[in-house]
């Protein structure tokens, strides 16, 4: 017969302790004193009035830092806005002076400069040139030699938008349909070639424009407008942009949408296009503007003249026409002008749902 087993206190805590926990029966924490305890209704009221005001000094120093902050990120925007604005400024203002008075201007700058003065070289400017925000006699003198009297500027500025609009076009069609395949289908061939593809982007134009010159001889496309819509049509850099947009498609749109029998051309045309609207504009103004300003592709792969865009025309404008460039350059920037103020909007959209900086 055994005897009667005896425990210890804290065994039999212990034992008390497990007995209530199996029947969910807790005991109270114990309660801990605060400082506010002791305290009289007085003291209490005013630590909370002391904390209060302590609280709103800290508000009111992060709201002025923040508030400077601002202040100055603004006042440098306003500043650069300026700087960014005066050159367009002015060469719409000068666009309406006659050219001795664009002459009696800037003369100096053009004699100081190499190439655009009679002398071996560049010199010094010996006064200081007169920048007038008003001319003294408006006149459209210049803009009628340019539109009217000579039809050279219309013939560079069809050939511009017969070079930019295919490989707008172009581009958009062939980056939609690559983006598509890189975003839809990550294997890693393809993941392989996407970054082929981003190598491509990051290396300069001008490194390949050798190859594309070669290229070009060879299929007997040079000094043709081919020579630069081919090799623009499959540009790597809006396959990047529309790739980074498409993979942020959820994947079960997708799903729901082949749940209800749709091909992937359905996929392609109902749910990935018109969910990347907005970066196809931003693209398309883009690359719009880009193309819209190429000079040293036309200058390479066309050898004729009369089949070089206005950016080349006003490259190779001299210092007698002077007058005739301004007005050539104002009526230039338009059609990139206008295509950016009526696309700003998607242009901000696309390029912050696409994930650069």
């Amino acid at each position: 017969m055994y005897g009667r087993q005896v425990f210890t206190d804290k065994q039999l805590e212990r034992r008390k302790a497990a007995t209530l926990a199996r029947r969910k029966v807790f005991t109270e924490m114990p309660v801990f004193e605060s400082k506010f305890d002791h305290m009289t209704p007085q003291a209490r009221e005013s630590y909370f009035a002391n904390e209060r005001k302590r609280a709103k000094k800290v508000l009111q120093r992060r709201k002025r830092v923040t508030n400077f902050g601002m202040g100055v990120g603004i006042v440098i925007a306003v500043i650069a806005s300026i700087l960014a604005l005066i050159p367009i400024f002015y060469t719409f203002i000068n666009s309406f002076m006659s050219s001795a008075e664009i002459s009696d201007n800037y003369g100096v700058i053009f004699q100081s400069l190499s190439g655009l003065s009679s002398s071996k070289g560049a010199g010094y400017i010996d006064r200081t040139p007169v920048l007038r925000l008003v001319p003294e006699r408006v006149t459209f003198e210049q803009y009628k030699t340019l539109l009217f009297m000579s039809p050279t500027y219309l013939l560079k500025f069809w050939n511009s938008i017969i070079l930019v609009v295919p490989i707008v076009l172009g581009q958009l069609v062939v980056s939609s349909f690559a983006a598509y395949s890189f975003a839809r289908y990550r294997k890693k061939r393809r993941e392989i070639l996407f970054f082929s593809y981003v190598i491509l982007m990051l290396m300069p134009f001008q490194v390949t424009l050798v190859p594309n010159y070669m290229i070009s001889e060879k299929l007997h496309l040079l000094n043709t407008i081919w020579a630069i819509i081919l090799p623009g049509i499959f540009s790597t850099f809006s396959c990047f942009l529309l790739t980074k947009y498409m993979r942020q498609i959820p994947s079960s749109y997708i799903e729901a949408a082949k749940l209800d029998g749709a091909t992937e051309w359905q996929i392609f045309t109902k749910i990935a296009l018109p969910t990347c609207k907005s970066a196809i504009f931003a693209l398309a103004i883009l690359l719009f503007i880009d193309y819209w300003n190429m000079v040293e592709q036309p200058l390479v792969l066309l050898t004729d003249k009369e089949k070089q865009p206005l950016s080349v025309f006003l490259s190779q404008i001299n210092e007698a026409e002077i007058g005739i460039a301004f007005a050539a350059s104002a009526l230039y920037m338009i059609p990139a002008l206008l295509i950016f103020l009526l696309g700003e909007e998607y242009l901000v959209e696309g390029i912050s749902h696409s994930g650069l900086k």
